[in-house]
């Protein structure tokens, strides 16, 4: 049995539909999945064992892209059926151009007109619940189980305990918390972990200002690298990871610190104990799932959830009003 699955674009969009895949997975246990989607997910999920073909979806690039979507739809052939992940109008075409009859994906004002199943499913509930739930919607003999997150990178061992910060988020602004706080907190444990930090290429520099933050908090004339009690050993990885790499070594930190974004996922997806802080995003929707060892920091506000990239007032008080020393209380509370 042959199934395509469309991918989400986004690292916690596509960490977040692993569990319907592993359902998928469950209930169609002699299918092998092809799976299609932007470079970043197809990086983290191309390692499914079911998984026989992964294919990056460059059409977007193509000078036009109905022409590249019908190409790359004879490219695939047909399934026995193809689910998508990805509300998106090129993605219900590529779906019906590759003549598979069983083609699923949530209802839309162009899904109606191409696919044969295009359920209505609630927003007002968290995304895996979301994409397990359009999996199955075929499927009679689910019974409503939903598992945890599930990648399968292999994790990195590190010599010591190690506490990762991740200040980034790809989406925007808004979502970031500020790198002087990040180092603060990173500080006030340094004397138990050596501490990573991540970030992608465009993050590089709020990394290096947490790095220099933390090493102004150290005693004067110490080093970032030294071995010296209570002086912090710090790796800055900003910039220098591919998604695997990024993965791995996520996955082998003892403790996690990080903004609403899709290292908070690879971190859930192997019950690293984590800190998640929220400012303008839906954390319903969002929060790390079925990571028991998580604690999410976040402050009501009356303008939130905002969904913005960048704060369209101006004061970012969602993330502004949030303190070190609330993070440091949550990370406490985890027993550390």
């Amino acid at each position: 049995m042959k199934i395509l699955i469309i991918l989400p674009n986004w690292l916690g969009d596509a960490v977040m539909a692993t569990p319907a895949i592993e359902l998928l997975a469950k209930y169609y246990p002699h299918a092998k999945f092809t799976f299609v989607g932007s470079h970043v997910s197809i990086e983290a999920l191309k390692y499914h064992p079911k998984c026989e073909r992964a294919v990056v979806d460059e059409t977007k690039k193509a000078p036009n892209r109905y022409i590249a979507t019908y190409k790359l739809a004879k490219e695939l052939g047909e399934f026995n059926f193809a689910i998508s992940f990805r509300n998106q109008l090129h993605a219900s075409l590529l779906l019906r151009l590759t003549q598979t009859v069983v083609c699923i994906t949530k209802r839309s004002w162009h899904s109606m007109f191409l696919l044969s199943h295009t359920p209505k499913i609630s927003t007002n509930q968290h995304l895996s619940i979301q994409y397990a739930k359009l999996a199955m919607i075929d499927t009679d003999a689910f019974n409503g189980e939903i598992g945890s997150l599930k990648l399968y990178i292999k994790s990195k061992k590190f010599e010591r305990p190690t506490l990762g910060i991740n200040a980034g988020a790809t989406y925007g602004s808004a979502k970031r918390w500020y790198p002087e706080r990040f180092a603060e907190v990173a500080k006030e444990f340094s004397d138990k972990f050596d501490i990573i930090i991540f970030g992608g290429p465009n993050e590089v520099e709020m990394a290096n200002e947490i790095e220099e933050n933390l090493k102004a908090l150290h005693p004067k004339g110490t080093s970032s690298l030294s071995l010296t009690a209570h002086v912090p050993r710090c790796i800055n990885l900003a910039g220098k990871t591919n998604i695997e790499e990024l993965c791995a070594n996520v996955a082998g930190c003892s403790l996690f610190i990080t903004n609403d974004s899709g290292p908070m996922h690879v971190a859930a997806a192997y019950q690293i104990p984590t800190v998640a802080i929220f400012g303008p995003t839906k954390y319903k929707e969002t929060s790390p799932w079925k990571n028991a060892k998580s604690k999410m920091v976040r402050h009501e506000m009356e303008c939130s959830p905002c969904m913005k990239r960048e704060c369209p007032l101006g004061h970012h008080e969602c993330m502004k009003s949030i303190t070190a020393s609330e993070v440091i209380e949550a990370v406490k509370k985890l027993g550390f």
